[in-house]
């Protein structure tokens, strides 16, 4: 690889990477195989390690989603360069030190930042014929033909410290949406243009960059949600990070349709009907890594107004230790996700990590020897394994009507996304008094409340008692941002609103956040989980047969031992994880 006479071919049309060009999940779900597979046989061969090793790192990667790469490394019988090498021996390439290179711009612009990010490369030298990268996923062949249509000449993949790839892209590729919303400018669109004309201008080079550049800059970010929303007199795009919506500067109102337009195109919607909500998803790669997005449209006063639901497994960790979960409260989940029969219950409003805690409670009881079906609405994310089906009430599967189709699949486990009403609700309860472990969610304010809530659909109170194993009430809370956190001596009003005194708290601090580029400003980085278990104890069996009202039976779980929400959370700011604003707030 000369470093010298480089020089640039390439037309600035081709640096648009479109949407269109992600890889579909199964296709990446086969890269990501392949790739395990692969290293395997590389480390197999080199024998660094036995066969049972790597099969048990090859559980852990599978376990918790984490990248093969990266368990390797964890498991300490290879160091990071020995196996860079080692990988690109059996990939017949190089291993290159980009933190020892000085890129050359011009080489750095035969590809444009959307495309390295995606891709997650970093073009490292240019000889006149071939374009030497190193990449983030070397296993994977189809970035060569990507990058080989895009720039026009034989590209070659390089391995490389994947640390030193993530500072290239950062120092190198800053994705801007300064510059993509100033593309903006020349775009011209108006409103009584025909279908035809309005998907020309939606696949416009400005647009598509520009779509691409906010659904990076989220993901980056790791943001849950991002909203398109169309106003009278403007166009907002907002995303949100932990809980907490953050607005982007805004493009131009007229082309709220086209912007919005673009969404449709890449989620396979109808972008010609805006009277009706529509669902779709997009499925694209960034750096290596799938990423689902869960699209939904609805029409509104001055026009549809989009959201998109990000579900980047890289983000959620699927295991139950590091969702923030006391320890006692973890220490009997565990009990209760290992019984051979019941109910569990999970109960919280949208968005407080309900389908999160019961995706890590199945990933935990998955063994060869148990059998799981769920039914959700929809799968959120592929756990190996095990059987799910989505709930599709428009063809009549509904979640009751699926349950009744799962008691004769022989499952050991069941889990239903949710229980809306009496159908489900006695399907459910049937299949745990039948020999079933079933797991589902409920919408009620505290755990005690989920003991009602079934009486409220008409569940005959005795069956709830016999069936009803436990319930677990949750809230996510920010965590306070670790690199500006501050301690402060909280007023006693501030006490008095968490009903402690002063003498309660004794050295414990509290804590908040100044605000620093680390958590953007916010203060907060990251969120926990604030949780009260409810055990169906003989006691509390008692009440629910005598109908007892949820006040009743919330403090009768307390006199047994169950710690409430509120009380979870103070622990957490005496510990100095959250901050009083937030257990206020949540709690």
């Amino acid at each position: 690889m000369s470093e010298e006479n480089m020089s640039v071919s390439f037309e600035d049309e081709s640096n648009v990477m479109s949407s269109d060009s992600f890889l579909p999940a199964a296709q990446e779900n086969y890269h990501l195989e392949l790739e395990t597979q692969t290293l395997r046989d590389i480390l197999l061969n080199a024998a660094v390690c036995s066969k049972e090793v790597l099969d048990d790192a090859i559980d852990e990667h599978l376990r918790t989603s984490r990248p093969f790469y990266d368990v390797v490394l964890d498991y300490g019988f290879i160091k990071e360069n020995e196996l860079n090498e080692l990988i690109a021996q059996g990939l017949g390439t190089e291993v290159v030190e980009l933190s020892a290179l000085t890129l050359d711009p011009e080489v750095l612009a035969m590809v444009d930042g959307e495309t390295a990010h995606m891709l997650g490369v970093v073009p490292v030298s240019f000889d006149g014929t071939t374009l030497y990268v190193a990449a983030r996923n070397p296993f994977n062949y189809q970035i060569a033909d990507e990058l080989r249509f895009i720039v026009k000449h034989d590209v070659v993949v390089l391995v490389a410290p994947v640390n030193q790839i993530d500072d290239a892209l950062e120092k190198h590729y800053q994705v801007s949406l300064e510059s993509a919303q100033a593309m903006l400018t020349t775009v011209g669109f108006d409103e009584t243009e025909d279908v035809k004309d309005l998907e020309q201008v939606a696949n416009d080079a400005p647009i598509v960059r520009f779509v691409d550049a906010i659904m990076y800059q989220a993901i980056k970010d790791k943001a849950s949600d991002i909203h398109f929303e169309p106003f009278e007199n403007e166009f907002k795009i907002r995303y949100r990070v932990d809980g907490a919506l953050y607005e982007l500067a805004p493009p131009p109102k007229n082309l709220a349709i086209p912007v919005i337009s673009r969404v449709k195109i890449i989620s396979e919607l109808n972008i010609a009907e805006r009277r009706k909500p529509q669902d779709g998803r997009i499925q694209l790669k960034i750096a290596g890594k799938p990423i689902d997005l869960r699209v939904s449209t609805l029409p509104t006063q001055f026009g549809e107004s989009v959201v998109l639901r990000v579900l980047d497994r890289s983000v959620v960790n699927l295991d139950l230790d590091v969702l923030g979960i006391a320890d006692a409260n973890l220490e009997k989940i565990r009990e209760l996700i290992s019984m051979p029969n019941g109910i569990f219950v999970i109960t919280g409003p949208t968005g407080s990590g309900k389908t999160t805690t019961l995706y890590s409670a199945l990933k935990e009881i998955n063994k060869v020897e148990i059998k799981i079906l769920t039914a959700e609405d929809p799968v959120e994310y592929d756990l190996e394994g095990i059987v799910q089906l989505p709930i599709n009430d428009a063809v009549g599967m509904t979640f009751a009507r699926a349950l009744r189709a799962f008691l004769r699949q022989d499952p050991d486990v069941i889990m239903l996304g949710e229980i809306r009403d009496l159908e489900s609700g006695e399907m459910a309860i049937q299949a745990a008094l039948t020999g079933h472990l079933v797991f589902s969610t409920l919408h009620t304010n505290d755990a005690a409340g989920a003991v009602t809530r079934f009486v409220d659909m008409g569940v005959e109170p005795f069956l709830i008692a016999s069936a009803v194993i436990g319930v677990l009430a949750q809230r996510l809370i920010r965590r306070v941002c670790p690199k500006c956190k501050t301690p402060f001596v909280p007023e006693d009003r501030d006490l008095e609103m968490l009903g402690l005194k002063r003498e309660d708290i004794g050295d414990n601090k509290f804590y908040y956040g100044k605000g620093c580029p680390h958590c953007n400003n916010s203060g907060y980085k990251g969120r926990k989980a604030l949780t009260e278990l409810l055990l169906m104890s003989p006691q509390i069996s008692e009440l629910v047969l005598q109908n007892a009202p949820t006040v009743v039976i919330r403090e009768k779980a307390r006199e047994l031992g169950m710690s409430t929400m509120r009380e979870d959370g103070i622990k957490a700011i005496l510990n100095g994880e959250t901050t009083m604003e937030e257990v206020l707030r949540y709690t």
